[in-house]
């Protein structure tokens, strides 16, 4: 039997990358898949690749409007919400130490990754709450976990994940949810690619890992095994994805 069959999941920033990995997968795991995607031409060639009558749904996860009106959708469309996995995020090229990364660069990676996630949390808890529990998947990073210079933009906003990750377990675990977070390393998505090609300590960084480099379905996996029953035990954890990063 399909692992996630029966159970609905709204995937955020799956057009590309870890989320569209994670979407294909879960949806060939039985779930009915809704990708919430900015570029909507992007989440609607997910869409196709999941199949499952997966959906396409645009949305700016820095916009509540948006963001509320996306999971709206999705529960109007399959009647309920089991798994919630706030992708969406990433870092850029401009990042850089606190005394010189621009101050617009910090507020982009803090607007994105942990508010976009905290807005995911604010919208989808509620319908988790009325479909009688669920899981929470977030996105942090090793980055979160141990020192690398000349990321404290990226690193401020995944650790406020982590942070979040854990005290939203304790609030919601009385309502039946469990919410955890993925700390991927540098996973070999398009735009990772591009950024280590021109950071001499990102590829120092991909080059310390123990088991070789990580694709996005190793990610997609650790996804699938939080958003399904095998993880019933499983809250309030930051669980590492980084071929040995973090203990190298």
């Amino acid at each position: 039997m399909p692992r996630l069959a029966g159970k609905v999941a709204f995937i955020t920033g799956a057009g590309s990358g870890i989320g569209r990995a994670t979407a294909v997968l879960f949806a060939r795991e039985g779930a009915s898949v809704a990708i919430a995607e900015i570029d909507i031409a992007a989440g609607e060639e997910t869409a196709h690749l999941a199949g499952n009558e997966a959906i396409a749904i645009r949305a700016d996860v820095t916009d509540p409007d948006s963001l509320e009106s996306a999971i709206r959708a999705t529960v109007d469309r399959f009647g309920r919400l089991d798994v919630l996995h706030n992708n969406a995020g990433g870092s850029t090229a401009a990042d850089g130490t606190a005394v010189d990364a621009p101050l617009e660069e910090f507020w982009r990676a803090i607007k994105l990754d942990l508010y976009g996630t905290f807005l995911g949390c604010r919208f989808g808890i509620p319908e988790l709450i009325k479909a009688g529990g669920g899981s929470v998947i977030n996105m942090s990073s090793n980055v979160a976990l141990m020192g690398v210079a000349g990321r404290d933009c990226y690193t401020a906003a995944k650790g406020g994940i982590a942070a979040i990750t854990r005290s939203l377990a304790v609030a919601y675990a009385p309502r039946n949810i469990r919410v955890n977070a993925i700390a991927p390393s540098a996973t070999m998505t398009a735009r990772v690619k591009a950024l280590i090609a021109g950071n001499s300590a990102l590829t120092q960084l991909a080059n310390s890992h123990l088991l070789g480099l990580i694709e996005p379905d190793d990610i997609a996996n650790m996804a699938l095994y939080l958003a399904g029953d095998e993880s019933r035990m499983v809250t309030g954890q930051v669980l590492p994805v980084d071929s040995g990063v973090t203990i190298s």
